[in-house]
């Protein structure tokens, strides 16, 4: 029977508590005044008008509070972003000073008071610009925009090839859209001496300790609480500016204060993700096989690196894809330009990876005349050769990748469709059908996990987690855990989590990490409590504690007496008896426990998109979907379908409609949901999804990740279906989005060669 989420009737309800739902008695309201360029110097912030603004408590600059600048993130250290722009704006939307007001409505009216002269600076927005010896330069001390660079595999990569096909892609800049804007809400401590922080983030310990360290507080004195959470997809990964600015007023006015963010402000403030302009080569025999992949790639981190720089290291790691290929030479640059900050996006570096190969795969299948579902079963590696590793470092533990293409191949009716497909193309129908395909593996969880679990009086059973949900399901499956390894019933397992003040550290939630770590850390911490428990129900039954068993929904007992059940409550009321429990057993029933994971696990699949393009506008529907996947043992089927689900439309959105677009200037074209376009219920046809599992040997549920699947493989599988549609026209490349002008051009232009 399918166990249904248990975050569910709150949410559906309109019970649960979002940031924006929250407001402290004497709340204060911020509002920030965000830079209208992209490139400028700050002359003079004139404030004169604001001061005297009715209902106005302080407007503040970063003079005024004195932050200083973010951690670089392994990039040089001038490159830390303020935590409010300084002497130099580098990107649209940047917050330089901050408007405390008693109302919301009066901080907003004072922000527009704010006057800022600026002196224009030339900016740079194009990536591959950007490495011009003549570029403006973002960070003049460094003399480049080139902020970081890597390798992976080695030279040589083409020896032995006899065809090859090269090809630029564009993987184009996207924002997250979370349904929630940001937005904080900081209570100071009744001693002054410290604050909670209730924030959507994705990473409790990373807020914590960053705002800690830009307060000048000890950690423990920051408290982060994360409510509910209206989507995250890596884009509150980082710990924003915002968040420590409203952290430092609450302490500076001893009084609680609040920040909610407009969309218009969360689609420039918020990182944005993929930015990366591609090169690939790729060599095969004239059989088809596969003999070395070169790829180089410009990563733009936008006006602040951080956490862009170690995205391409992903890219790299994984270019290799479910493919046998021998030899690879993978190199990056990573620059900086006057756009808003690059971040961790839904895959973060590998969804990139998976596109440039998988592009190219159909093109070398075109040039070789080969059926592209032929080449990818050609190359994919065989069941026998795992664990396989890849010219590029990465250590590939378990897989059935003809499997997943061959499942994926008879669901969709593959060979009917191509027959469809030629029936079209000899009507010269006006519309076109489009098949396209995705092979991928994807790398997931890194890291170490902490959990515990405790038995209370009345049998009831919690586990704190370390990992911090945002949609996903986590009380939900990891309540499954503990409820599965103890015998207890579902609903009397509840998860503690998102909140320093009560969880372990923990790397916090991304990567696909949370049930396979995090996971395996709950499963630790339940089984030692088990062990704990079966102790005393052995000594209030004088038996050995290898002969007490789980009854399931009752408690434990002897095994084949019956007369000898213990409930749970029993149990843990025998744990804080110093007279029942057994000697030297400290009081409680309780364990921790930790697991960190010896290497990643790699999940992998197959998808196929089905497309429908009018050849007279340019137009794409995606009509069908079908995709098989395995993320090794599932644990709760419906929440596994939803990621795909979710993951499906972000990808099938990158590939048809998804940009964030700048002119020259350094202005967003696209910054609101009038013009950036998202996928809505309509644009998506009904998904076929289904799974395989192959466990995998690298933790103790046989668990790979799931949330980011769906993403990797529907960008590429709908991006190749596109262009399907109109290669018979001579069309061999788009680029994404495939937007209907797009389409239309390439067909225009592939009719007048």
């Amino acid at each position: 029977m399918a166990v249904r989420r248990a975050e569910d009737p709150r949410l559906l309800t309109g019970t649960a508590r979002f940031t924006e739902d929250l407001v402290a008695a004497g709340c204060l309201h911020a509002v920030f005044v965000r830079s209208g360029y992209a490139h400028a110097r700050v002359t003079r912030i004139s404030t004169s008008r604001v001061r005297s603004a009715d209902a106005v408590i302080g407007v503040l600059t970063a003079h005024d509070l004195g932050l200083g600048r973010l951690p670089a993130g392994g990039a040089p250290d001038v490159t830390g972003r303020p935590a409010l722009a300084g002497d130099t704006i580098r990107f649209l939307g940047e917050p330089l000073a901050v408007v405390v007001a008693q109302t919301r409505a009066a901080a907003v009216e004072a922000a527009e008071l704010v006057d800022v002269d600026y002196a224009p600076l030339d900016p740079v927005v194009d990536p591959a610009a950007a490495l011009d010896t003549k570029a403006p330069l973002v960070f003049p001390e460094l003399g480049s925009n080139v902020v970081a660079h890597g390798t992976a595999g080695a030279g040589s990569a083409l020896d032995g090839a006899e065809i090859v096909v090269r090809a630029r892609f564009r993987n184009q800049r996207v924002a997250p859209v979370p349904l929630e804007p940001g937005g904080a809400l900081a209570v100071p401590d009744a001693d002054g001496q410290g604050l909670t922080l209730w924030t959507a983030c994705q990473v409790p310990f990373r807020v914590r300790d960053t705002v800690a360290e830009r307060l000048g507080l000890a950690p423990g004195r920051v408290r982060v609480r994360v409510p509910a959470v209206g989507g995250a997809f890596g884009g509150r990964a980082a710990t924003y500016p915002e968040q420590i600015v409203i952290a430092a007023l609450a302490v500076r006015y001893e009084r609680p204060v609040r920040y909610v963010e407009t969309r218009a402000e969360t689609m420039l403030a918020m990182a944005h993700g993929r930015a990366q302009l591609q090169d690939i080569v790729l060599g095969a025999r004239h059989d088809g096989t596969l003999t070395g992949i070169k790829v180089r790639i410009i990563a733009d981190c936008g006006a602040y690196p951080a956490d862009a720089i170690g995205l391409p290291d992903g890219t790299g790691r994984m270019c290799c894809g479910p493919y046998r290929l021998p030899r690879a030479d993978y190199a990056h640059r990573c620059v900086v330009t006057n756009t808003t900050p690059i971040g961790l996006y839904r895959g973060a570096g590998r969804p990139e990876a998976t596109a440039l190969l998988e592009r190219a795969i159909d093109l070398l299948a075109a040039k070789l005349g080969l059926d592209p579902a032929t080449l990818r079963r050609r190359n994919l590696i065989a069941d026998d050769e795992f664990p396989y590793d890849t010219p590029t470092g990465a250590s590939y533990d378990s897989g059935a990748y003809r499997r997943t293409l061959d499942r994926v191949l008879a669901a969709a009716g593959y060979l009917r469709l191509r027959s469809e497909q030629r029936a079209r193309r000899r009507h010269n129908s006006i519309t076109q059908l489009g098949i396209g395909l995705c092979c991928y593996v994807e790398w997931t969880g890194f890291g170490s996990e902490t959990a515990s679990c405790s038995v209370a009086e009345n049998g009831d059973v919690t586990i704190v987690t370390g990992t911090a949900p945002h949609g996903q399901g986590h009380e939900t499956s990891l309540a499954q855990l503990a409820a599965g390894a103890l015998g207890v019933p579902l609903a009397s397992v509840h998860v503690v989590h998102s909140d320093t003040a009560r969880t372990p550290r923990g790397p916090g939630t991304m990567g696909s990490r949370s049930l396979q770590v995090g996971g395996s850390a709950v499963l630790g911490a339940a089984q030692r409590t088990l062990d704990g428990a079966r102790r005393i129900a052995a000594h209030l039954r004088e038996a050995d504690p290898s002969d007490i068993v789980v009854v399931p929904g009752e408690g434990l007992a002897v095994a084949g007496v019956p007369g000898t059940l213990t409930s749970w409550a029993q149990l843990a009321q025998a744990a804080h008896d110093p007279h029942r429990r057994p000697p030297g057993m400290p009081p409680g029933l309780q364990a921790h426990a930790s697991f960190a994971t010896p290497d990643a696990s790699y999940p992998f699949g197959a998808h196929l998109a089905v497309v429908e393009v009018d050849t007279e506008t340019g137009a794409a529907a995606l009509v069908r979907y079908v995709a098989v996947d395995d993320a090794g043992r599932i644990i709760n089927p419906c929440l596994a379908e939803g990621q795909i689900h979710g993951g499906i439309a972000q990808g099938a959105g990158q590939a048809l409609f998804e940009e964030i677009a700048y002119d020259d200037d350094g202005n967003c074209l696209t910054g609101s949901l009038v013009a950036y376009g998202i996928p809505t219920a309509a644009d998506l046809p009904p998904l076929d999804v289904s799974r395989t599992e192959t466990p995998t040997p690298r933790n103790p549920l046989g668990a790979k990740g799931i949330g980011e699947s769906g993403a990797i493989a529907a960008a590429p599988a709908v991006w190749n279906a596109v262009i399907d549609a109109v290669s018979h026209l001579g069309v061999e490349h788009i680029d994404m989005p495939t937007t209907p002008e797009r389409i239309w051009q390439a067909i225009q232009a592939a009719r007048h060669q």
